[in-house]
């Protein structure tokens, strides 16, 4: 018996509390299970919308600059109301908060689906005129030609299910940031006040693997996913008629939306029956620990807390609340950390939305293999990186000072290493009348009558690609016994055997996928070597009551600086390197080709000015703090001497609530 129990046995005046009903809602341990299973089902969702951007803009047309917008969408909701879910704090009842959050990421994840339900089958260039007749897209005399349904199809196209559809996508993603708020400020708070100061971290440290590894199986579901055709719930086997090599093949992009929903909704339950308040795991500081409990409440009155922990030292909303922000933002030494994970940040933004399409226009590498490139090999190794950091920093005991320095030469290696990457590529494939440009090489099938909007790109047997068999002048094709094109026959434009083959001949790149995934991997990994050491920077760099602030405003800096703006900025980018958009109906869709050389640099070219701006940053608060510590080892001043009594008060008061030493 502990000496708790014979105090207790030996007051005969004092109650004997209730004995507790055992119950797997009442361990902290299972709702750190549970909490683990919603944090990966959660960013999950998250993942795998990056991973399925570019078919979801190839399916509806989509800008890259729209496509950006739609990923970064969830983060207005989230960072709008983040504040005021902070605020809330253990006033509420935070499970079942928790759980309200995550039905609405389901609701959210079944409305970004819905679009596909509620329109028709996906129509690419030549789908309609192949219902016609057996020579689709073929060079025909313009007499020949009979009536097109294209209008009827645009007509249906113009209705008011295909103009909602982007709308819909950004309220999905709306919803979904406004869901994520409470999981993971409430879950960490609850956590942290009802398990014991030794299991704590360890707690704390399984949540921080499932949020790094969640958007990892996003990328590898959509990859799985996106192998699947779109239409396979509408269409028969025999009328998928698309190869995972065509660059108009779309993937079941919205089956992993569906079954995330699914995953939300059952790892939601659970949380409407934790209670509000739960035993503390040791049996110890009960009462204490509890951020609501009678006993605080017969004392004074709380004051109104900012922040969710019990155990953090809370910020009063008070008058003084901007003078301790604006504090926070005039140290130097966090304000240039905080721009240094931004640039990082919005280095990371287009990396997660944008890379999976580039490895595809660049390698010509199907969407689905160049979406496992990036959560197979990229955020593994970036995973990796951040964890041996922060086991250097454990194992060397390493100071602020040092901290920055590492930081510093974390980032130039990723310089060294990333700057290779912009002259690793080719140019763009030969596209007669497209690239280089040259109107003249259509002219061999000019009285083809081939329609502006045609987009079937076929390989001659010279070399030179053409938009579509009509274009190439083909009068004729082979099949195989499965129905499917196996060449076109009989083509004007092409030089030799006059022959060519369906899809596109390809940047020949390929040899230089795998130095080019490598090094990118390679580069994941030194940059993300610096997280750990930054934010224990942030943390010892500002005073013990402004440690919540300065964690907060950092992330809603990341938010509003780097993951809104970042994914639409790569987007603009990108738009400004096409040469040829697709168009149907008279208006531009997605982009058909890129000047691949553009695309590399300036894409890639992004990301080193990025890289070059946390550079910067680190080299700044290095020279910072090592005029800090020559303000410290300043000699004593002689006794009586007023100039030197002046400047060692003046050191001391700047240096006073930041500490140096981890």
């Amino acid at each position: 018996m502990g000496a708790n129990d014979l105090n207790m046995t030996s007051d005969p005046a004092r109650p004997r509390p209730p004995a507790r009903r055992w119950s797997p809602f009442n361990s902290i341990k299972f709702f750190v299970f549970c909490h683990s299973l919603l944090q990966l089902a959660q960013l999950l969702v998250s993942g795998y919308m990056k991973s399925s951007i570019s078919t979801i803009e190839r399916r509806y047309g989509l800008s890259s600059q729209k496509s950006g917008l739609l990923a970064s969408f969830n983060e207005v909701g989230n960072t709008v109301l983040i504040v005021f879910v902070s605020f809330l704090g253990s006033r509420v009842h935070r499970p079942r908060f928790i759980g309200g959050g995550a039905l609405l990421a389901c609701l959210a994840s079944l409305l970004i689906a819905l679009p596909h339900f509620l329109g028709g089958p996906y129509d690419y260039t030549d789908r309609i005129r192949s219902s016609r007749d057996n020579s689709s897209g073929l060079c025909q005399s313009e007499s020949s030609l009979g009536a097109s349904p294209s209008n009827q199809t645009c007509s249906q196209q113009e209705g008011g299910t295909h103009r909602g559809v982007y709308p819909v996508l950004l309220l999905g993603q709306l919803l979904l940031g406004i869901g994520a708020v409470p999981i993971q400020p409430f879950g960490i708070s609850y956590i942290d006040d009802y398990a014991s100061k030794k299991n704590s971290p360890l707690y704390l440290g399984i949540l921080l693997a499932v949020t790094t590894i969640g958007p990892a199986f996003g990328f590898i579901s959509g990859s799985l996913m996106l192998r699947i055709y779109v239409d396979f719930d509408k269409l028969s086997k025999e009328q998928m008629e698309l190869e995972h090599s065509d660059l108009r093949w779309v993937g079941a992009w919205w089956l992993g939306f569906l079954l995330a929903a699914g995953l939300l909704f059952l790892a939601a339950l659970p949380y409407l029956f934790f209670p509000r308040n739960m035993p503390k795991e040791d049996g110890a500081e009960d009462v204490e620990c509890r951020p609501d409990s009678k006993q605080q409440q017969t004392s004074q009155p709380p004051k109104p807390l900012s922040f969710t922990s019990s155990k953090t030292k809370a910020v009063p909303l008070s008058p003084c609340f901007p003078h301790i922000a604006l504090r926070t933002l005039r140290s130097p030494v966090y304000l240039l950390v905080v721009l240094a994970q931004v640039n990082l940040a919005a280095l990371l933004a287009g990396l997660a939305t944008f890379m999976a399409k580039f490895i595809e226009r660049q390698f010509s590498q199907t969407v689905s293999f160049s979406t496992m490139m990036i959560g197979g090999v990229c955020i593994p190794l970036a995973v990796l990186g951040t964890v041996l950091g922060g086991v250097l920093m454990r194992r060397l005991n390493i100071s602020v000072s040092g901290a920055s320095k590492l930081c510093t030469g974390a980032i130039l290696l990723c310089l060294f290493s990333s700057t290779p990457l912009l002259f690793m590529g080719c140019s763009t494939q030969k596209v007669a009348g497209v690239f280089p440009h040259s109107s003249s090489a259509l002219s061999c099938s000019a009285a083809c009558g081939c329609p502006q909007e045609a987009f079937n790109p076929v390989c001659g047997s010279d070399g030179v690609e053409f938009r579509s068999p009509c274009h190439a002048g083909c009068i004729a094709m082979e099949t195989d016994t499965n129905n499917k094109t196996t060449s076109y026959t009989g083509c004007a434009c092409v030089s030799g055997l006059g022959s060519a083959s369906p899809g596109t001949c390809g940047s020949g790149c390929s040899n230089l996928l795998v130095p080019f995934v490598t090094l990118l991997g390679v580069t994941s990994f030194i940059a993300s070597f610096s997280q750990t050491p930054s934010y224990i920077m942030i943390l010892r760099t500002v005073s013990a009551e402004d440690k919540s602030l300065a964690v907060g405003v950092q992330y809603m800096l990341f938010r509003v600086l780097a993951f809104m703006p970042g994914p639409v900025l790569y987007g603009t980018i990108i738009d400004t390197t096409c040469i040829v958009w697709g168009r149907k109906c008279g208006k531009n869709t997605s982009c058909n080709y890129y000047n691949l050389d553009h695309f590399r640099q300036r894409f890639l070219g992004l990301q080193v000015v990025f890289v070059c701006g946390g550079l910067l940053c680190f080299l700044l608060t290095v020279v910072v703090l090592r005029r800090r510590a020559g303000h410290q080892e300043l000699p004593p001043p002689p006794v009586g001497s007023k100039v030197g009594y002046e400047l060692v008060r003046a050191s001391s008061e700047e240096t006073e609530p930041h500490a140096i030493k981890s």
